[in-house]
């Protein structure tokens, strides 16, 4: 390709640097920062050592980022983690990447996602806990439709959920700032649970999600030049903004107050302004987690949409709608994945469902309770050891494909090669070792889905698998 078409082809992206930053920080701050704070101060001794594990783990992030921004501009085509995959092991290894974010990881996170932003909703229009599950699928498939309609309804959604989600935030930072408790970073009982890996686990959750933005770069206007920048300020940005609002919950509630909450923001809002305005807060949480949703849904849909356009049994998953420039099959199978995942974690009927298929296996029933019998704990348990592994190996596939590829052109390289890669590949190997501890109980209704990837890969093989594009 010559100098003048690869640069129109950059120039024809329909996504924009604030396109790309808003995608970025609206999966990551989705709902974790709403929902987690408590657990993760329970779990360490002190409101800074806290502190300092959302700055290690921004800057480990950051560090992530820098792969990450180089391997996206090298190879810009979308899909992420797939085309890298492929590229440095060979297409097995992307198909099995893609059909885990169909079956588990991906569609986890948005069950997870739409739990959060369920049970908020539940609250604020005073509905039974039954509910629940029913604004969990609503909101699936509702923002699932108004992808399929279009990019432009879903990237003008993302901007609008996206401002909602900062006003949220900048309210519950302003409520910390202004309160008058005195006690805030007062220590009175020890750590009440596992302890710090299993707080720094959710931290990184917390910081989740960054790298879905390498999944839309082939729309991305300009791409050599702003998916670095989107990825880098968006994660700067995120970091102050977690780093800000932490202290602020510990302002408002005291150290022994986060501990005890599970609603933070709701709570901080409550206790400097009163209750009206904790119930304005989860409004705007209900909000915060839409924009979360909608970034996963409108993201991950594109690495489906690359393994249909790859492999034949997912020919289907390939085909982008003329009129509305969206890939359809892959919006409304990644739909439908999901809301069986939601009926089947969130209902009595599919909790017995899967008890009873594992004892016909022999294997000991989900301790249901050790995930606070919560849609959203358990689909992050589900979905976190697989996500941690690909994480893994594409940090390795980044040695890998600087040797393989070494002549090709790097719009951007990532600094302090090889500190940047190692440390990355050392965080996932963490967040691997620490996911697999935390989802042990679940680990055989992972493996099966998971496993599945091998002879689905095999059948596609026999059916012919179509060329591959450039990567």
């Amino acid at each position: 390709m010559s100098e003048k078409l690869a640069t129109d082809e950059e120039e024809s992206g329909p996504l924009s640097l604030w396109d790309a930053v808003s995608l970025i920080i609206g999966i990551v701050i989705g709902s974790t920062i709403y929902k987690t704070p408590g657990l993760i101060f329970s779990n360490v001794p002190n409101p800074w050592a806290g502190l300092g594990l959302w700055v290690l783990c921004g800057f480990l992030s950051f560090v992530g980022a820098l792969c990450y921004a180089e391997l996206a501009t090298t190879y810009p085509r979308s899909g992420g983690e797939y085309n890298y995959l492929s590229r440095a092991y060979g297409s097995w290894a992307g198909f099995l990447f893609g059909w885990s974010q169909l079956a588990i990881i991906q569609t986890g996170s948005i069950g997870a996602l739409s739990y959060v932003f369920a049970e908020y909703a539940a609250e604020v229009f005073n509905a039974k806990p039954d509910t629940v599950v029913w604004f969990a699928l609503a909101a699936v498939i509702g923002l699932t439709a108004l992808n399929m309609i279009g990019l432009h309804a879903g990237r003008h959604v993302q901007k609008a959920l996206v401002v909602a989600k900062l006003l949220g935030l900048v309210l519950t930072i302003i409520a910390g700032l202004s309160s008058r408790a005195e006690a805030g970073f007062a220590v009175k009982t020890p750590v009440n649970g596992p302890g710090w890996p299993l707080a720094m686990i959710l931290v990184l959750y917390a910081y989740g999600g960054w790298n879905d933005a390498a999944f839309v770069t082939a729309e991305v206007k300009n791409r050599s030049r702003n998916i670095p920048r989107a990825l880098l300020l968006g994660m700067g940005l995120i970091s102050i903004v977690y780093l800000l609002i932490n202290f602020a919950y510990l302002r408002a509630l005291g150290f022994e107050g986060l501990r005890n909450s599970s609603r933070p923001a709701a709570d901080a809002l409550s206790a400097t302004f009163g209750g009206n305005a904790g119930r304005i807060m989860s409004l705007l949480v209900m909000i915060s987690a839409l924009g979360g949703l909608n970034g996963l849904i409108l993201a991950v849909s594109r690495v489906h949409a690359t393994v249909g356009a790859d492999h034949a049994l997912f020919a289907r998953l390939g085909y982008w709608s003329p009129r509305t420039h969206t890939p359809v099959w892959s919006l409304f199978v990644q739909g439908a994945v999901t809301v069986l995942m939601i009926a089947g974690i969130g209902t009595e009927a599919g909790r017995r469902l899967i008890d009873e298929l594992f004892r016909r296996g022999s294997i000991p029933a989900v301790p249901w309770d050790r995930y606070f019998n919560s849609g959203f704990e358990t689909l992050y348990a589900a979905s976190a050891p697989i996500f941690w592994l690909f994480f893994l190996s594409t940090g390795i596939a980044y040695f890998v494909l600087r040797v393989k590829d070494h002549n090709r052109l790097r719009p951007f390289s990532a600094p302090w090669f090889p500190l940047c890669p190692i440390l990355f590949c050392a965080t996932c190997a963490f967040g691997l070792y620490s996911s697999v501890n935390y989802a042990a109980p679940l680990l055989p209704l992972i493996a099966v889905p998971f496993l599945a990837g091998l002879p689905l890969f095999a059948i596609s093989q026999w059916l012919g698998r179509k060329p591959t594009q450039a990567i």
